[in-house]
């Protein structure tokens, strides 16, 4: 992020950028990428795939319970910090 000094200051957040090629300070973005192999074999083009099929596998990736997430789905855990912070 080329102004992320600035969103620091004007949100108050704490940022943290990975190191490149160090996979496990990715976690989630690595498990998610090993979840899409089971529908998209690695290797695999998917532009012989149709927009349909593409949204139902991100439809069914979405809407996964997750360990981390107390065996929410993502959407129902977006949900649950939403009504919290009304």
């Amino acid at each position: 992020m080329m102004d992320d000094r600035q969103f620091r200051l004007d949100t108050g957040l704490a940022l943290y950028f990975c190191d490149s090629l160090i996979s496990w300070q990715r976690g989630s973005n690595e498990n998610t990428e090993g979840l899409s192999h089971q529908f998209l074999p690695k290797g695999k083009d998917i532009s012989r795939n149709n927009e349909y099929e593409l949204d139902a596998v991100a439809d069914t990736l979405n809407n996964r319970p997750r360990k981390a997430l107390d065996w929410k789905t993502p959407m129902e855990a977006f949900d649950n910090l939403l009504y919290l912070t009304r």
